[in-house]
């Protein structure tokens, strides 16, 4: 099993670099883990509660638990992925079935953060946009998808994303093995993505 791992900022384009990569690949050989779905159950907290956590410090995140996940699909076990919700800012009750896979990819803004975790990915990948791209899209997402407002927004960036990204993860990509530029014109450090992928099952 090749296990990679794609970090980059909120913005930064890591969706589009896991589909350039899921295009190369059937889709009986890979499936995708997402950090966001390993965001800590706060049931015990109300909604306002919920609403003041800093999602983008690393003790948001159930590492424990996202690395276990791992370890069982390295054994070839089945894992129950768990499903978060950014409408509630908690776990569903649902889960997501996920299956091992020859290639798994792990994506999320702060994997880079936790050793054991970064220990376990074969490949490490950051993915990098400039400060004023990754606002207007987190801009964008956060209004047509996660119902915010965009004062809430705005303010959750300067408050917490900002300074966040500054302290957890751009330090991160020190970590990288590949640093991709997101722009429409990343070809050729995907195809070297598809040519490491290649080696190593092979």
């Amino acid at each position: 099993m090749l296990i990679i791992g794609i970090a980059g900022g909120t913005g930064s384009g890591k969706t589009t670099v896991v589909n350039q990569i899921l295009n190369q690949l059937s889709a009986d050989e890979i499936c995708v883990i997402s950090q966001d779905s390993y965001y800590k159950a706060t049931d015990e907290l109300t909604y306002e509660q919920r609403t003041k956590i800093n999602f983008d410090h690393p003790k948001a995140i159930d590492f424990d638990l996202l690395v276990k996940h791992l370890k069982e699909l390295k054994k070839g076990n089945t894992i129950d992925q768990p499903v978060y919700s950014f409408v509630t800012h908690n776990r569903l009750k649902d889960t997501l079935k996920t299956h091992p896979r020859k290639v798994v990819i792990v994506e999320g803004i702060l994997i880079f953060n936790n050793l054991e975790l970064r220990d376990m990915f074969d490949i490490k990948i950051f993915v990098h946009a400039d400060t004023d791209e990754r606002l207007i899209r987190r801009l964008r997402r956060d209004i047509k998808e996660r119902g915010r407002d965009l004062d809430e927004v705005l303010n959750r960036y300067q408050d917490t994303l900002k300074p966040m990204h500054q302290q957890f993860i751009e330090p991160t990509k020190n970590y990288a093995d590949i640093i991709i530029p997101n722009d429409k014109h990343n070809t050729v450090a995907i195809d070297i993505v598809r040519t490491v992928i290649n080696q190593k099952l092979t």
